[in-house]
């Protein structure tokens, strides 16, 4: 919990109550944040149920849960957080199923409106930078407001992975998985730090294989869903640090999907997060293969996106 003093009381709007959104609102309960927490879902019966099981877990902090009234009362929220969107099935392109989580976040944008000119909006839906891109550009609000999880999760599993390697605790741990979330993913091996020394001069990584250790980290997801069906309890834990670090202006670093200037497209790379939202991009030294890699990450995130413009 942040040792800095409570911001006034937040309201923060969660579109989508199913085992992500619901993670994220106890997520955010148990990090004993000043909010009071607003569940939306096209599934009212199944969002009230979140709400009223979430809230017997209010003793322990400030927060307060409830069903939104509409979703105009979505808009005037402080922090939106979107999980909804739709999941791609059997045989089903990348290309389609962008375009009917296009349409899903068109009337999520719309049933919204007005929309406070002050929120941020929080993507956690998939695949999160071309959403960011989308969600920006239906709501109107400024890039720096709008914003993803993106490789948040991916460099969490990365630096736990790297701490159990080095036998340290993952805080002393900084390295990053950038790009785009999912398979344009890299990691930035040759920016890694522990302790502040470079993290591949470490015995354990000079001859190490690092292709397979991205691979390992990029595929934790899969063995989850493999074994109980879903992930929900580290995307709860980052969607719910970055709401904290925007209502108490902690200006953390987090490996997000934002809008880069020099890329001129939102990517995942390490970002500056406050109560303004996204204050700036942190460049990371990638060495030539890296680059190469995160260079075309941005073109595919493009080739997507420009058809929305």
């Amino acid at each position: 919990m942040s040792t800095m003093p409570a911001p006034p009381p937040a309201k923060i709007a969660i579109i989508g109550s199913g085992a992500v959104g619901s993670t994220i609102a106890f997520s955010l309960i148990m990090n004993r944040l000043p909010a009071e927490i607003i569940l939306s879902d096209i599934d009212t019966r199944r969002a009230g149920g979140e709400a009223l099981d979430l809230s017997d877990a209010t003793f322990v902090s400030s927060s307060s849960v409830r069903v939104a009234k509409n979703q105009q009362e979505v808009g005037q929220c402080d922090i939106i957080v979107i999980t909804a969107g739709a999941k791609q099935k059997p045989g089903e392109s990348r290309a389609n199923l962008i375009d009917r989580n296009y349409h899903i976040m068109q009337s999520v944008i719309k049933g919204m409106q007005p929309i406070n000119p002050n929120a941020k909006i929080i993507i956690v839906a998939n695949p999160v930078e071309i959403l960011c891109h989308i969600a920006q550009k239906l709501s109107g609000l400024p890039r720096n407001q709008v914003f993803g999880s993106g490789t948040f999760l991916d460099s969490a599993r990365l630096r736990l992975s790297v701490a159990e390697m080095l036998n340290v605790h993952e805080s002393s741990v900084h390295c990053y998985v950038v790009g785009e979330h999912g398979d344009n993913q890299l990691v930035a091996w040759s920016a890694g730090r522990v302790g502040g020394a470079p993290l591949l001069n470490f015995d354990q990584f000079k001859n190490a294989d690092l292709a397979h250790i991205a691979h390992e980290v990029a595929r934790k997801a899969y063995e989850i869903i493999d074994r109980k069906g879903a992930t929900y309890y580290g995307i709860g834990a980052c969607v719910a640090s970055l709401a904290e670090s925007v209502l108490y202006h902690s200006r953390r670093v987090f490996p997000i999907s934002c809008y880069n200037p020099e890329s001129e497209c939102y990517v995942s790379v390490p970002a500056v997060l406050g109560n303004d939202g996204v204050q700036h991009a942190v460049q990371l030294p990638l060495d030539d293969k890296e680059k190469a890699a995160f260079d075309e990450a941005v073109k595919s995130i493009k080739s997507i996106t420009e058809k929305y413009n």
